[in-house]
């Protein structure tokens, strides 16, 4: 094998995990409560596994998706900001689904199959004295949005997202494999870690960078010893540790069974390490659902198989990157943007 053929060939027409033909997202944010929710779905339940890594993940039927379970196809994904409180978008979505006439047959009855993955955004200065959980409603909304269209930044998900020192965002990337595969990344960037090499503007995952999708800035020349994005943390910053998490889906057109799925998602967290540092912490839930479509066939399962994880891994750090560049100021941020700092 070539280095050519493990190169992806470029990103998709939309640089968005909608590029993986099929693929819905649809996104609402609430301003005030400072979160927000991103869903992912389509005409049809398609393939999904999960793999978590952090220490600290907050879910909703994950267990479903192992390869042994009888349920194999889901309805839809849902990454939600709120903690605890944000499992309840996926009331929402599921709800939105059964008024759809979609679900699992049970007797008469439909059941949507909804997993979902939440994040720590409690702190970031949003008014969070609500009497009714907003979450529920953001789900159905974020599911009523649902498009081929993936804004980016400071929106779903990703709207009080924040990492050490900046803030977080919502990300998504793609990829074109040389064997006609899409692979798509969509994720909320919560990180415990930095995204940032030091106090510069230079991206960790700048190598893996695409045209100037994430400022063009290349790979930073001066690297700071590897325990300072700890040891230097502010108060502020340490606050983070009362919880955080970076929560993805990455997805392809690919014909993959659920356990190829879980390989897809396993390899796809080594863009969180790509692009976050540190990554995978026991204050961290970090998480990857994988998605596949099923629409095209492998041509060689073996050598399919590996280039679509090396992809699963490229791609996520990009969309990691791309989150934290795109995301916008709100009052009461307690970190600056990107954009502010060095844009």
């Amino acid at each position: 094998m070539t280095a050519n053929q493990i190169r992806p060939w470029g990103p998709g027409p939309r640089n968005a995990i909608t590029d993986v033909a099929g693929l819905m997202v649809g996104q609402a944010s609430d301003a005030r409560v400072k979160s927000g929710v991103t869903v992912l779905s389509a005409d049809a339940p398609f393939t999904a596994a999960v793999h978590v890594m952090g220490g600290a993940p907050g879910t909703r039927e994950t267990d479903l998706l192992a390869s042994d379970k009888t349920v194999q196809k889901v309805d839809a994904l849902v990454l939600s900001g709120g903690s605890a409180y944000g499992l309840d978008a996926a009331g929402g979505v599921t709800d939105a689904l059964r008024a759809a006439g979609r679900g699992y047959r049970a007797g008469p009855v439909r059941v949507p199959i909804v997993p979902a993955a939440i994040l720590f955004d409690l702190l970031n200065g949003g008014d969070k004295d609500w009497i009714t959980n907003p979450y529920k409603a953001l789900g159905q909304t974020a599911y009523e949005a649902l498009g081929e269209t993936v804004e980016i930044g400071s929106v779903g998900a990703g709207t009080g997202a924040f990492t050490a020192g900046l803030k977080g965002g919502l990300g998504t990337a793609s990829v074109t494999l040389p064997s006609g595969h899409v692979v798509g990344a969509l994720v909320a960037v919560n990180a415990l870690g930095t995204a940032t090499v030091g106090a510069g503007p230079h991206f960790w995952a700048a190598p893996w960078e695409l045209g100037t999708e994430f400022g063009g800035r290349g790979v930073a020349q001066d690297f700071p010893e590897p325990h300072e994005p700890l040891t230097k943390m502010t108060m502020l910053e340490r606050m983070a540790l009362r919880g955080n998490t970076t929560i993805g889906i990455v997805a392809t057109d690919a014909d993959l069974s659920q356990a190829q799925c879980t390989r897809l998602a396993t390899a796809a967290h080594d863009g969180f390490a790509r692009a976050l540092v540190p990554s995978h912490t026991p204050a961290d839930g970090d998480l990857i659902f994988a998605a596949a479509t099923g629409a095209k066939p492998l041509r060689d399962a073996e050598a399919d198989a590996l280039i679509l994880c090396h992809a699963a891994a490229t791609v996520m750090a990009r969309a990691i990157s791309r989150g934290v560049h795109a995301a916008r100021p709100a009052a009461e941020d307690p970190f600056p943007c990107w954009q502010d700092r060095f844009g």
